[in-house]
């Protein structure tokens, strides 16, 4: 007798198949009827390895997205090809558009947040988000705080997309995601400063002596701060 196939393989033929379901014709045509023909199982099996229609379809958005964040860390590995931290900021988001409107019924289960908040593959996109915005702030670009540069990148990239797919294609603003990451730009970026050094230790030095010479104005803070501060860069400069 032929021993069944793994588990593993029987789940992923049926992601892959609810996967091509939902490309080739939108989630209304993701049944478990459908699935379970075009994977070669039986309807129960999708029940019992996913629950309902809800449960598979969401392993297939986390299955897509897993993918693709996989892609969004892999390009800020330290062997890809260096590239400007703002273009690279602009390539992740063109990326993530580009996502985004080729799947559309997929993006919309993956931005329902009832789903996302637990997603560890949307997890994983966020912390390349966030590895980006970190690059943009060590070259001295950026003017308010990560968290809330990623906030709003993030927020203005799902409005963007969801804009983009509740219209025909013939409809679409070709011009409407640029507009408004240009417009996020112009909110966290510093566009006088001048970028800073490579962030070797040679970098953190010079910032360090830029900082320094600006200490003693920083009214934010006590002047016990102010000291403490002045004595932290003062050993960083002479550890330069």
């Amino acid at each position: 007798m032929t021993a069944p196939p793994p588990r593993h393989d029987v789940r992923e033929r049926i992601v892959g198949a609810a996967a091509d379901l939902l490309r080739e014709e939108g989630s209304a045509a993701v049944t478990t009827r459908a699935v379970a023909e075009r994977a070669g199982i039986q309807a129960p099996t999708i029940y019992r390895l996913f629950g309902d229609k809800e449960g598979l379809l969401d392993a297939v958005a986390e299955h897509a997205m897993a993918r693709f964040s996989a892609e969004k860390v892999a390009s800020l590995s330290p062997a890809a090809a260096p590239r400007d931290p703002v273009e690279e900021l602009r390539h992740g988001w063109s990326e993530t558009l580009r996502f985004g409107v080729d799947n559309p019924d997929l993006y919309v289960i993956l931005s329902d947040p009832r789903r996302g908040r637990d997603s560890p593959a949307l997890a994983a996109g966020i912390r390349a988000l966030e590895e980006r915005v970190r690059r943009v702030a060590a070259a001295g670009r950026l003017r308010v705080t990560e968290a809330r540069a990623v906030n709003l990148i993030h927020a203005a990239g799902t409005g963007a997309i969801l804009s983009l797919i509740q219209r025909p294609v013939a409809e679409r603003d070709p011009d409407l995601a640029e507009t408004l990451f240009d417009a996020v730009l112009d909110r966290i970026l510093d566009r006088t400063a001048s970028p800073l050094p490579s962030p070797d230790d040679a970098g953190h030095r010079t910032a360090a002596v830029t900082l320094r010479a600006v200490a003693s104005d920083l009214g934010a803070l006590s002047a016990a701060e102010r000291a403490l501060l002045a004595e932290w860069l003062d050993r960083v400069i002479a550890e330069g």
